[in-house]
């Protein structure tokens, strides 16, 4: 018997057909399985198991984990409900067929939602639709090609998240105006005993370890330090490092450029001879759905359209865009709903913040003020 429908099991170890809801047999126990068999080394809340297969029902995949560990397949902590797949449980993973794909409903909003990918912090990130796939997988194909993705859009509207969230091995350049070739080549460090001793950077070890590297906010950099950049990513793929014996490094198999560009921001500049390296350009947006998927109350979201709107018009030089309206959701959880308006109203640029106010005002129908500190009691 499966263990999470109670119907027959064939010899392989796979449910029988029966009637459904469009799905294949024993669909959601296949995909527990599945993906505590892709994570052998992660013990898994029922929570954070229901969010990273973008499950219906959380009691549903409960019922699925205690007759997984009632089978030997998983084990079970208690103080929270905690699993973690067992050998026997791998072993038989692999011998099911993999998940159908569901049937979408109708009209349904889950069935324009994608199955969330964890960054390196934990956090997880919801793809969006991109090109016939999702943008993840976009990024991913794009790297197997070894053609550069320049992301460009206002701050705060996921870039960096999704490169995060397709590339695990990524590092990073973080870009300013004060970014030098060293940040992106190496240089010497102090030893304690005096000497000094040389740490490659970023794009030496991206290179050799055919690892994937973001430049971000690759548009603050001096066009004279990026080009350190270029030999790296055209035909040659080879870089020298001037400052330690010109040494020369060839990149491996998977090294892989992408950059962000944020248009509009004070110094940032994309030149002709950056935006011709990069042969996929991607605007990045807010994504008002997954805002309030999310947890971030419709009126935010709406006011933050609004502003959006008039960013676009150029009545204003800044909008709310998805990091703030997260931060919203968190603010609002932990101090409550006015400050949090007050602390988006605060977020906002001097100069568009009676905008920005009057935005809120609008939407919340309530008197908007900026967090700030009182009176003593």
């Amino acid at each position: 018997m499966d263990p999470a429908t109670s119907t027959p099991i064939t010899g392989d170890g796979s449910p029988t057909p029966e009637p459904g809801d469009g799905r294949r047999p024993g669909y959601l126990y296949r995909q527990v399985a599945a993906h505590l068999a892709a994570n052998p080394d992660q013990v898994f809340k029922v929570g954070e198991l229901t969010t990273a297969i973008a499950a219906r029902s959380t009691g549903a995949v409960f019922e699925a984990l205690k007759k997984m560990a009632a089978a030997g397949y998983a084990a079970h902590q208690t103080g929270p409900h905690r699993f973690q797949i067992t050998q026997a449980g791998i072993d038989a993973a692999g011998a099911m067929p993999p998940p159908a794909p569901r049937t979408p409903r109708q009209g349904s909003r889950g069935a324009r939602r994608r199955h969330p990918v964890a960054r390196p912090n934990g956090d997880l990130y919801f793809p969006r639709k991109l090109a016939g796939a999702t943008d993840v997988d976009v990024l991913r194909r794009l790297r197997e090609k070894r053609i550069p993705v320049l992301l460009y859009g206002p701050p705060g509207t996921g870039k960096t998240a999704l490169v995060e969230a397709a590339f695990p091995d990524l590092l990073t350049v973080a870009g300013t105006g004060d970014t030098v070739v060293e940040d992106f080549l190496g240089n010497f460090i102090p030893l304690p005993d005096g000497g000094f001793e040389f740490v490659y950077g970023p794009l030496v070890t991206a290179m050799r370890e055919g690892r994937a590297l973001l430049v971000d906010d690759a548009t603050l950099i001096p066009p004279k330090v990026l080009a350190v950049l270029y030999p790296a990513m055209d035909g040659r793929r080879v870089i020298t490092i001037p400052g330690y014996r010109n040494e020369h490094v060839e990149a491996c198999d998977g090294f892989y450029v992408v950059a962000g560009h944020n248009p509009g921001v004070h110094g940032a500049i994309l030149t002709e001879a950056l935006a011709s390296r990069f042969d996929v350009h991607i605007e990045v947006t807010t994504d008002w759905d997954l805002a309030r998927h999310l947890g971030v109350p419709s009126p935010a979201v709406q006011a933050a359209i609004a502003l959006n709107a008039d960013l676009a018009a150029g009545r204003v030089s800044w909008a709310p865009q998805l990091r703030e309206l997260l931060g919203f959701a968190r603010v609002r959880k932990t101090l409550g709903l006015a400050a949090a308006i007050g602390n988006l109203a605060g977020r906002a640029p001097e100069d568009d913040r009676p905008a920005v106010v009057a935005a809120l005002q609008q939407h919340f129908g309530a008197d908007v003020t900026a967090l700030t500190l009182g009176k003593q009691r």
